[in-house]
């Protein structure tokens, strides 16, 4: 019979649970940045965002 490489399965956790927390990240990032599409100015009128200039 086979010894059981612990040490394999430890590895195969970890990389699941990195990989987890990095989707986890990724679509935390991308639900703020749908949150704050525009800017709102003091009186309340909505302003597009500015492009950026490179001259």
């Amino acid at each position: 019979m086979a010894k059981p490489n612990y040490a394999f399965e430890k590895r195969q956790k970890e990389i699941a649970k990195k990989q987890k927390k990095q989707e986890k990240q990724l679509q935390k990032a991308a639900k703020t940045d749908q949150s704050e599409p525009e800017s709102v100015a003091t009186d309340g009128i909505r302003t597009a965002p500015q492009p950026d200039s490179q001259t």
